[in-house]
């Protein structure tokens, strides 16, 4: 018999959709002691927080999140809202004894990030961040390469995150949809948003990051705010560019935009070290590109791994269907919430945890301090 672990989802937008569908889709594929239990959906807008619990098999709806909190049936509570929420929520779940699971990123900034670990860690709840382009099968396979030395001593770590969803200055800011335009709510803009899931992928496969030297723009200037009104200022970035310095000595360029037409969300990266080189592409997520300097010179070029073998080889993939056939960007949060249960059954905690996450958000932090003062930053370990 399963243990059953309830959830309480707070927010019910594009992550409670894809978060709620890796709750039920999870023991499908993975032999585990937990099942998840869609216990309870919550949300300010009772029509709305009741279709969508309707339709993904919430038990209950609530319209306060501390009372979803406050409820004793409730063992994790699943923060899906905007940031300027993230706080006040994840404080009082964890106060409450609530394991706290918590979307990306982490904070408005380092401080209140801070903060929330220290309320997880005193309490000593599991805790964890959706950053599950981790679990995408070839980008596990890549962290894997690196850890083994397969591309030897790391020089270079490249990645872009870019949209175009924004540059019509017609577009509002502010409100359901549009909270990621708003200072207020979102805390930065790309940054936060598009950059923070590079930057977590790059400390994760190649080590912290010690220094940025970075610059931003906001292309337009101001926007009609659909809470007030009026015409605002906009406060958020909407590019970013960043160089960077590893702990290990290699070297770091990032860039992400919403203002890239013709991408709607094309996140790469790539990795050179002494002895070859990776690279992956969201938008073929399930291939990996390696280029190894150890293959005969006559035949030496990138090759093309397909990440789809079921036999132990790729990571996840034997939980899954046969050779050849892939999967896709849905999979990586049941691969997340997989990783959970198993740290909950292995009494072990999962990363990226809070603390994990923090470290980031004070590049986040870093980032937008050396963007503003136009000089090199050292990234806080505060």
């Amino acid at each position: 018999m399963k243990k059953p672990l309830n959830i309480g989802m707070i927010g019910y937008g594009f992550m409670g959709r894809a978060h709620s569908n890796a709750y039920r889709k999870v023991n499908h594929f993975f032999a585990l002691e937990y099942q998840p239990v869609l216990k309870a959906a919550c949300g300010r807008n009772a029509a709305d927080v009741r279709k969508f619990a309707d339709t993904w098999g919430y038990e209950s709806v609530e319209t306060d999140w501390r009372r979803l909190i406050d409820r004793a049936d409730i063992d994790a509570i699943d923060i899906c809202v905007p940031n300027n929420l993230h706080r006040e929520i994840a404080i009082a779940a964890a106060q409450a004894g609530k394991m706290v699971l918590c979307e990306k990123p982490l904070a408005m900034n380092s401080a209140d990030g801070l903060v929330m670990c220290q309320a997880v860690e005193q309490a000593k709840v599991p805790n964890m961040v959706w950053y599950n382009y981790r679990r995408v099968p070839a980008v596990s396979l890549a962290k894997t390469m690196v850890e083994q030395g397969q591309l030897g001593r790391v020089f270079h770590y490249r990645a872009n995150f870019l949209q175009d969803w924004t540059i019509s200055s017609d577009l509002p800011q502010g409100g359901t949809g549009l909270w990621r335009l708003d200072v207020q709510a979102a805390g930065s803009g790309v940054t936060g948003d598009l950059l923070a899931h590079c930057l977590d992928t790059a400390i994760w496969i190649n080590g912290s990051i010690t220094e940025v030297c970075a610059m931003t723009e906001t292309f337009v200037k101001e926007r009609l705010h659909t809470l007030t009104g009026k015409v605002e200022p906009v406060g958020i970035d909407d590019a970013c560019a960043v160089l960077c310095r590893f702990e290990n000595g290699s070297l770091g360029l990032f860039e992400s935009t919403r203002y890239a037409r013709g991408h709607k969300a094309l996140y790469t990266f790539e990795v050179n070290g002494e002895k070859g080189s990776v690279s992956w592409d969201l938008h073929d997520l399930h291939r990996l590109g390696y280029f190894s300097h150890a293959d005969e010179s006559a035949t030496r070029g990138w090759r093309s791994i397909h990440v789809t073998d079921h036999g132990g080889d790729h990571p996840y993939m034997d939980h899954w269907w046969v050779p050849g056939l892939q999967i896709g960007y849905e999979h990586s949060f049941v691969h997340q919430v997989a990783d959970f249960l198993q740290g909950l059954q292995d009494g072990m905690p999962v990363g990226p945890t809070f603390r994990d996450a923090l470290e980031t958000q004070q590049v986040c932090d870093a980032i937008l301090e050396s963007a503003a003062q136009k000089c090199w930053v050292a990234v806080s370990r505060a």
